[in-house]
């Protein structure tokens, strides 16, 4: 028989239901209480360095692309998950977490361990709001981390070329933009389109079991064979103990240039031009 979960805390926030699920050792944020079957978050409760979702673990690809990121940019706080492991990777960096809902907060602190230093803050803002205004400060990230969900899909304003512009402006010259989204979505071509419209070709991470898939974006030419070598050999180690498998990352990038899989005649997604209707993958 499966094991019932527990929920351990609920509420209605301005935005969403909020649910706490306990199934065993595995603890999980959910938005949406009727289906209750994605999760947003979760975490082990014996051992909560240990990386639940693949999508997470996917991320971290990112780090064949960078060295030691100084400035990092994350919006969608989830659990806190991404913060947590980057804040323990990278001790110095700066983590600014961006999140529109004050009660996701209080819930990743309350029950998922969320990490708050010096040098890890979070805001409660709309995500574009504050790339808005960070443009405005000339503020620049090398590491961009776009993980904003709203129990659907990706919020609409934050998939248009207008939005990828503005995070664009402030990336560092060699700064990475990883964005958790889905390759069985019906969007997935004018996500292609409108990612490369903005960035020119970039990286596809994506694992055969998974449906989810990260894009890596923002650089201006793939780094040697020799340096992605290098820095997964670098990595290894230290990212072993979060279950993250580096090297079957490194044989998971999907380079655009010359192989892109959507049409030329694909839409790109604009303020004016976000297609409702195709969010239901």
């Amino acid at each position: 028989m499966p094991v019932m979960a527990d929920v351990i805390h609920k509420e209605r926030s301005l935005y969403r239901n909020i649910l706490v699920e306990e199934t065993g050792d595995l603890r999980c944020l959910k938005f949406d209480e009727k289906t209750r079957k994605s999760s947003q978050s979760c975490m082990y409760i014996s051992k909560p360095d240990k990386l639940v979702f693949n999508y997470t673990k996917m991320s971290f690809a990112s780090l064949l692309m960078i060295d030691n990121p100084k400035n990092v940019l994350i919006i969608g706080l989830g659990g806190g998950t991404l913060s947590n492991v980057i804040h323990e990777l990278y001790p110095n960096a700066t983590i600014e977490n961006v999140e529109i809902d004050p009660a996701v907060i209080k819930v990743a602190r309350d029950y998922f361990n969320f990490i708050e230093t010096d040098k890890v803050t979070v805001k409660v803002q709309d995500g574009r709001i504050f790339i808005k205004r960070a443009a405005i400060k000339k503020a620049q990230y090398d590491w961009i981390i776009l993980d904003a969900f709203n129990g659907d899909y990706i919020p609409e304003h934050l998939l248009t070329k207008e939005f990828f512009a503005e995070v664009k402006s402030v990336l560092t010259p060699n700064g990475i933009v990883a964005a958790n989204t889905f390759s069985s979505s019906k969007l997935y071509q004018h996500e292609s389109a409108t990612y490369h419209a903005v960035f020119g070709d970039f990286i596809n991470v994506t694992t055969e079991k998974n449906s989810n898939r990260i894009i890596l974006a923002g650089f201006d030419k793939l780094p040697s064979d020799k340096v992605l070598n290098e820095r997964m050999k670098t990595l290894a180690p230290a990212l072993k103990k979060y279950d993250i498998d580096i090297e079957k990352l490194r044989n998971s990038l999907f380079f655009t240039k010359g192989n892109r899989d959507w049409p030329e005649d694909t839409k790109v997604l604009t303020d004016q031009y976000s297609p409702a209707n195709l969010l239901n993958f």
